[in-house]
């Protein structure tokens, strides 16, 4: 028994064409918009490659550039089908292409729903790769000289300033790395030469921050040195006190950018996923009303169309069982390969 069966008469077969046909380049449009969203989504990633461990970030990006040119090509073809529809002549040119052309629709939604799924959930893969990153590009920050890493310190400063973040974690972790070059160190100096030795590594640690780390927003004039030692400035505890520096680690800021980023795509695309699934399912209807017209010279006859041919249960069981027939008839070919191949080198 059909699955979801309707009658159709002529009237509302030309309706659903139309419908469709007018779906159809709306869902091209879609597709322009999923293709500029992904667009839009590398560029961004591609801004912030440099404090990015790998590229496995633009795994989204580009996966929605290819389902919307993708979307642009299956609709616009799904258009002319359905315009071609209304006239015999025409249609029956694609008659033997439709079961071919529904079946690459299917393979095409689930496709998008992997894509949609893969927006919600790149936050754990994009965390790890900020982390790593943000490290990396700390350690670069005092190579200004260095060809290849001297535009590290442009680079974190304009991000701290932009998401008004501070260090990886936050402003704690200029603490641990020597973001001061040694071209700007005074080795004669007494100070500089205990740091330095008091490492084991033989860095120069400060408890200071770079500028880029000071909120202007704040009433008094920017802490970024001695930190941590209360006595240095007038009226100041360190435990207690804001510090005039932007709490926020630039890992967490730029996380909380591109989740909600990806999360509003992810929403765009599950839109324009369930909208595909609707013309999937309209243009199936069409194929089997058109199929089932018992008099092509009658038009105004009724016809019945339907999602399936049978139920559900049946259509799982055929579809296995013809999983079966194309494996056992690869053995038989590859026996008779073996068979054929014996006397040869008898």
């Amino acid at each position: 028994m059909a699955l979801l069966k309707v009658t159709f008469d002529q009237k509302k077969r030309v309706k659903l064409a139309q419908g469709l046909w007018l779906m159809n380049w709306l869902s091209v449009l879609a597709g322009i918009i999923i293709f500029s969203l992904g667009l839009f989504l590398k560029i961004e990633l591609r801004k912030r490659s440099d404090v990015m461990n790998n590229s496995e970030s633009h795994f989204v990006p580009n996966s929605l550039i290819v389902m919307g040119v993708l979307s642009c090509v299956f609709n616009s073809l799904a258009g002319k089908i359905c315009y071609d529809a209304l006239d015999p002549a025409k249609y029956a040119k694609w008659k033997p292409w439709l079961k071919p052309y529904l079946a690459v629709c299917v393979l095409f939604n689930i496709a998008l729903f992997l894509v949609t799924l893969c927006c919600f959930l790149m936050r754990g893969s994009l965390e790890s790769t900020l982390a790593h990153g943000l490290k990396n590009g700390m350690k670069y920050y005092r190579d200004t000289d260095t060809p290849g890493r001297c535009f590290m310190k442009k680079t974190i400063d304009m991000l701290q300033i932009e998401f008004k973040c501070c260090g990886n974690n936050g402003f704690r972790d200029w603490f641990e790395i020597q973001w001061i070059s040694n071209r700007y160190l005074d080795f004669s100096s007494k100070e500089v030469k205990d740091r330095i030795k008091s490492n084991v590594d033989g860095r120069y640690l400060v408890d200071g921050v770079p500028f880029s780390c000071c909120n202007p927003s704040s009433p008094r004039p920017c802490i970024q040195y001695q930190l941590t030692n209360n006595s240095a400035h007038y009226s100041y505890d360190h435990q207690t006190e804001e510090l005039n520096l932007w709490v926020n680690g630039c890992r967490a800021a730029l996380l909380s950018y591109y989740s909600s980023l990806m999360n509003s795509m992810g929403a765009v695309t599950l839109l324009v996923w369930l909208f595909e699934v609707t013309i999937t399912i309209g243009l199936r209807y069409l194929h089997t009303a058109l199929e089932g017209v018992s008099n092509p010279e009658d038009p105004e006859c009724e016809s019945e169309g339907w999602l399936l041919e049978k139920s559900v249960s049946e259509t799982w069981k055929a579809f296995l069982e013809s999983l079966k027939k194309l494996g056992k008839s690869n053995q038989v070919e590859a026996e008779g390969a073996d068979a054929g191949q014996a006397p040869e080198a008898g």
